[in-house]
């Protein structure tokens, strides 16, 4: 896995963007270069050729994301590869839409083709992506391109880890072996043989530790052997499970690891960098979004009566109370009965048009107002309300340390996990953010504000 952003991701799924970015490039420059021949020269050179096609590539990446389709997992059977054949056509009708409904707003723009390259283009990519995807999963499939794994551990830390890398085929990793295919009760000279015997029969390439009980039953001779004479790398499963999930695991974190682990570090330039773009970017969102917000005041005022902003307090960074404002998704006395409660799914106090602002995200706009005044951030830990925080400080441990920055609109948390109502839910949703903060990054901020807009868009994952 390569890591980018502070985040880690597959080198297969890399390779497999890289190459269909290629494609597209090469199917665009072959038509240009069949349609004007001689002048193609100039076209690309004079007219802005190279930039346009560069445009439609990006066009064509972005596209191929918000449709998941680098989200690979087992090799595609034959109805996975007749969906993605259907999304390759939808991309190729939306480019071709998109782009000649652009050109003809502004001609002779970045974006203006001719109907001859734009649709020829378009349907030679779209060949060339199905002929590479196809090419692609019989490549990725072979065993002798694989990473061959042992798992050293039986808990379920160690189960956890075989599934998560059996289930991730575009991690190109084969678990050949692990310690719990042994009978129990085993011993360590037993464990240490079963390792040894499998890494040299199976040409083992990497070994991961997921013992939870290492003083009594890790095999360290065995391991120094590997280790000593062979290309055999040994790794904790600690640093695995954070880069195949995105989270941190409580259950088996120390004070110490918080302490010496790299990360949870905010030098000055970064803040102040932060803090510039964050501002600058609210203050833009709240200019696009001024034209919206007379109907969004009409919209609250005609589904039901009460106030239209609502105000609440939240607990911000360094445990600091702040007042959080939103558009009122529910009813005036929504609390009024039991008091502070989390919201819950088909939530009878939710008003109709609240719903659809929900959905559409259109009700956290006046956070952009807490952006600015320095309450929030767009990317952070979820601002939850003192009560919770209270309660939840004192049932899930280091739950604070998600305060040591300022709570954002969006958050790591919030793509990759549902929302939470639960004690089980806010732990959960915890390691995510303990992710964010040590991995913290103005590039991991801008992949999650990307991820937001895929969310908000699709309508998939909204809350």
């Amino acid at each position: 896995m390569i890591r980018i952003f502070n985040v880690y991701y597959p080198i297969r799924t890399l390779i497999l963007i890289l190459g269909e970015a290629v494609l597209v490039l090469a199917s665009f420059l072959l038509v240009t270069v069949l349609q004007y021949r001689e002048d193609s020269y100039l076209v690309l050179n004079f007219e802005h050729g190279y930039s346009r096609i560069a445009i439609l590539t990006v066009f064509v990446v972005l596209l191929s994301y918000w449709l998941d389709l680098y989200q690979l997992r087992q090799p595609s059977p034959l109805g996975a590869r007749g969906e993605f054949f259907f999304q390759a056509l939808l991309i190729a009708g939306l480019l071709t839409s998109g782009v000649g409904l652009v050109g003809a707003l502004i001609p002779g723009g970045p974006v203006d083709f001719s109907d001859f390259s734009l649709v020829t283009g378009s349907s030679l990519a779209t060949l060339a992506l199905l002929a590479w995807r196809s090419a692609y999963s019989w490549v990725a499939a072979q065993p002798f391109l694989k990473e061959r794994v042992y798992v050293l551990g039986t808990g379920a830390r160690a189960q956890a880890l075989v599934a998560g890398l059996r289930s991730r085929s575009e991690l190109g990793i084969d678990v050949v072996g692990w310690s719990g295919q042994l009978p129990s009760p085993v011993t360590r000279e037993e464990r240490g043989s079963h390792l040894a015997e499998v890494a040299n029969r199976r040409r083992v390439h990497r070994v991961i530790v997921a013992m939870e009980d290492r003083r009594q039953a890790m095999p360290v001779k065995a391991l120094l052997e590997l280790r000593m004479q062979s290309s055999i790398q040994i790794e904790d499963a600690a640093s695995w499970l954070e880069r195949i999930s995105g989270k941190i695991e409580l259950d088996h974190l120390y004070p110490s690891w918080i302490i010496f682990a790299r990360g949870f570090r905010f030098s000055a330039p970064f803040r102040l960098l932060r803090r510039l773009l964050n501002v600058t970017a609210a203050f833009m969102g709240l200019v696009v979004a001024l034209p919206l917000i007379p109907f969004v005041i009409l919209a609250i005022r005609l589904d039901s009566p009460g106030p239209v902003l609502y105000r609440q307090k939240r607990v911000g960074q360094n445990g600091n109370i702040f007042l959080c404002y939103k558009f009122r998704t529910m009813r005036p006395d929504a609390e009024a009965d039991n008091g502070p409660t989390w919201a819950t799914d088909d939530d009878p106090r939710i008003t109709h048009v609240g719903k659809f602002l929900r959905d559409t995200r259109l009700d956290e706009i006046p956070q952009l107002w807490c952006i600015l005044k320095g309450d929030m951030a767009l990317v952070g830990p979820r601002p939850e309300r003192p009560e919770f925080v209270e309660w939840l400080a004192g049932e899930i441990p280091y739950y604070n340390i998600r305060h040591m920055v300022r709570p954002g609109i969006t958050g790591w948390a919030q793509i990759r996990y549902k929302y939470g109502n639960s004690l089980q839910d806010a732990k959960e949703k915890l390691q995510y953010d303990l992710f964010y903060l040590k991995n913290a990054s103005i590039g991991l901020d801008i992949l999650i504000m990307f991820h937001t807009i895929k969310i908000v868009l699709l309508r998939h994952g909204a809350k």
